[in-house]
């Protein structure tokens, strides 16, 4: 059953301008702390006002909904900002597949957020003075990784595994991850990851939700208003050593037919989500290319307007899973992930953000990213297989996405 922690009484929730701050990260007093940040701006948070737990279950979004419904709803709130990310705000990341468990949506007690050049704390019921929680940052140290040979070649195998399928007509795509393990000098403070993500990686979206963090470069959606948004990612190379070598691998890239036909499948599976939630849906006929520090990805942004009430959770739970983390037919890649990869994957390539009590919000998929427990940190990345695929350039190709996390950890 749900767990749900806080709420002995409606939440009193006050928002209010203050000076901008600077650096949002840099503000966080605590270790594991609540983060949404892309190119310097979004919110920031910190403490427990309620919590809830979900468990397994195609139901979960809906699940959410409804306490978000009763607790967010519910709140005397002074919103003095009004705007989106002002007032009561909640953070949550729910598990990629709905047979796990560990999704978690929570209302923090303290949020510091801008947007648009206006900058604003919100706080719930009798927050905690943030300068008696102010913890020091502390680097994890030397940085031990659990990285041998079977695991490598599992992966292969899986992989190959998974071009037969699809040549057997069993499937169109399936993405498939693998993990990797480190240890810690030290326990690993969230604070320096965040910090070290958002400076290397500012088109991307800097995260942090209950020990989940990274920075996810796929925009899953955005809600204000009406307004939808989308940023579809799906085709990936390597960067160049030299711009000449850069610019040959972007156009490789833009020219590759496994590429652009698992761009198409992405693409078509947030169309197909969205259209019926929206009047309006402007989806391009040509990807473009997004240059990241680490990796090139084909992109095709998305946007309309929405035809009803609907939140942001609403647009989750339709897009949820996308092509892009799964595959198509997504029943299909969903089973042959279950069987193929070995391991379950939590949180990652889940859907990670937050929503405020109007629906507005921002969700991203949980790419780029880490689950950290203390001294410990499972990492992740995975990469779309089609007909095509060779098993030692995926390998390859999640290894490369491995490295974003890998040089956060190290330094």
């Amino acid at each position: 059953m749900s767990v749900a922690l806080g709420l002995p009484q409606p939440l009193a929730v006050r928002s209010v301008e203050v000076p901008d701050p600077g650096d949002l990260l840099t503000r966080l007093p605590v270790p594991s702390p609540y983060a949404w940040i892309h190119r310097g701006d979004g919110l920031v948070a910190w403490g427990e006002a309620a919590r809830l737990t979900l468990p397994p279950g195609e139901d979960r979004f809906e699940r959410a909904r409804r306490w978000l419904d009763r607790v967010l709803g519910g709140a005397d709130i002074d919103d003095r900002v009004g705007l989106p990310g002002s007032g009561p705000v909640a953070f949550g990341s729910f598990t990629f597949d709905p047979r796990s468990a560990g999704s978690v949506l929570v209302v923090p007690r303290v949020i510091l957020a801008r947007r648009d050049g206006r900058t604003w704390c919100t706080t719930v019921g009798d927050a905690q003075d943030a300068a008696r929680l102010v913890h020091p940052l502390l680097d994890p140290g030397a940085v031990r990784w659990d990285d041998d040979a079977d695991c490598a070649r599992h992966y292969e195998q899986a992989v190959a595994q998974a071009v037969q399928e699809i040549r057997a007509d069993k499937l169109g795509k399936v993405v498939l991850a693998r993990d990797l393990r480190a240890r810690a000098e030290h326990p690993i403070d969230a604070r320096i990851l965040l910090n070290r993500l958002s400076t290397r990686y500012p088109e991307c979206y800097t995260f942090s939700c209950a020990g989940l963090v990274g920075a996810t470069p796929e925009l899953l959606v955005r809600h204000t208003g009406q307004a939808v948004e989308s940023l579809v990612l799906a085709g990936t190379t390597r960067r160049g050593a030299t711009p000449e070598e850069d610019a040959a691998l972007g156009a490789a890239l833009m020219n590759s037919a496994k590429d652009r036909s698992e761009h198409v499948y992405a693409v078509e599976s947030v169309r197909a989500a969205l259209t019926p939630l929206t009047r309006r849906l402007d989806v391009p006929e040509e990807p473009e290319l997004l240059v990241l520090p680490n990796v090139q990805h084909l992109a095709s942004p998305v946007s309309g307007e929405l035809a009803d009430g609907s939140s942001v959770l609403d647009l989750v739970a339709a897009l949820h899973p996308t092509a892009a983390v799964c595959g198509t037919p997504s029943d299909v890649a969903m089973e042959a992930i279950r069987g193929l990869e070995g391991m379950d994957r939590g949180r990652y390539a889940g859907p990670v953000g937050w929503i405020d009590a109007r629906g507005d919000g921002e969700w991203g998929i949980a790419l780029r990213s880490a689950e950290i427990d203390g001294h410990d940190a499972r990492l992740f990345a995975g990469c779309g297989i089609m007909a095509d695929s060779s098993p030692a350039a995926e390998l390859a190709e999640a290894q490369a996405k491995l490295r974003a996390m890998q040089d956060a950890l190290e330094g």
